[in-house]
């Protein structure tokens, strides 16, 4: 069974989607029995559900340039309302791509067995809610499509950036409204443990899922100089939140693989990575980042085993010819985490 975790990042995911088209064109990209995603991560995940043959639409997501537009100020109704920004241009974004034939096909591939897996966050319970998009194409009826669009965007909602979206639940024949946003607020990405388990037949401990996680950011930082304004203050903020739970998670995702016999992989932007703003949508910066993921995925250079030595380095070593910047595999700090 192979498992694929996709992490949140803002604009960052444009290294993810762009990793996930390079493991196409290198012919080595798996076909993922459960995948998971998590904000920007959410966004790709239904993309690398249905794989490579969706490869072209996912490339227009990110690099098109449409998401230029997405943080549109609310001027002086941000004082009173539940955001900076508007929520309707991401509404619009997620609305021109989840589409009937999208959902027709996680809806087929559902079917076959296979789990795609969305996280947001109840503002109500403060808990992180898992959300079956496969599921949901298959037995929502006329309104799968609304709901399966309103989940991709509260998973991608930063509170108080983005305002929140209410969702319509039925329990028990009951209909009520909850609150949702961003997931990556209680779980930047997410392993399912009951999938990670060996066969019950098997005798080899190496016989668990195999695991892959792409971060879609940086385990950790380089010092930079801040200036005193409101949106880069909270961008940087933003960042050092997210890599202090993303070395966390990760850290947990390894020991626990490792308990349950599972084979782990993982990537990150390294920080030999140009700076990054995660809410930086320009598409220079997005496509930008995005051939950076495909280049070194296609190169074979994308991924760092939990199971890997310190030694193993010395023989990958090396930058991708059309790259500037070394590839994840080449970077000592996301290599560190395989080495504990």
């Amino acid at each position: 069974m192979n498992i694929l975790a996709l992490s949140g990042g803002g604009a960052d995911g444009a290294f993810g989607a762009g990793a996930l088209v390079g493991l196409t064109r290198s012919a080595s990209r798996p076909q993922f029995s459960v995948v998971t995603g998590v904000s920007t991560g959410a966004l790709i995940a239904p993309y690398a559900f249905l794989g490579s043959a969706w490869d072209d639409q996912l490339v227009e997501v990110y690099t098109s340039g449409r998401a230029d537009h997405l943080l549109q100020s609310r001027g002086l109704g941000a004082l009173f309302g539940s955001s900076v920004y508007q929520g309707t241009p991401l509404k619009q974004l997620v609305d021109r791509y989840a589409t009937d034939e999208l959902i027709q096909a996680v809806a087929h591939e559902a079917g076959s067995g296979r789990l795609l897996l969305v996280a947001t966050t109840d503002v109500g319970t403060g808990e992180p809610v898992v959300w079956d998009l496969g599921s949901i194409a298959m037995n929502g009826g006329p309104n799968a499509r609304a709901l399966f669009r309103d989940v991709l965007v509260a998973s991608a909602s930063v509170p108080g950036l983005f305002p929140p979206v209410v969702i319509r639940v039925q329990e028990q024949q009951a209909l009520y409204e909850e609150v949702h946003v961003d997931g990556t607020i209680t779980v930047p990405f997410f392993v399912p443990p009951a999938f990670v388990e060996p066969s019950r037949y098997g005798t080899d401990p190496s016989d668990g899922a195999s695991v892959y996680v792409i971060v879609d950011g940086r385990l950790s930082e380089q010092p930079a100089p801040i200036r005193l304004r409101t949106k880069t203050i909270v961008s940087r903020s933003v960042s050092a939140g997210l890599n202090h739970m993303f070395r966390t998670t990760l850290e947990l995702t390894v020991i626990d693989a490792e308990l349950r016999g599972a084979q782990l992989q993982y990537a990150a932007i390294p920080v030999a990575y140009p700076q990054l703003d995660p809410f930086d949508f320009r598409a220079a910066t997005m496509r930008s980042l995005f051939s950076y993921g495909y280049e070194c995925a296609k190169a074979g250079r994308l991924w760092t085993s939990s199971r890997s030595v310190a030694g193993d380095r010395e023989s990958r070593t090396g930058a991708v010819a059309s790259q500037n910047t070394p590839c994840p595999v080449d970077d000592e700090s996301i290599e560190r985490f395989a080495e504990r």
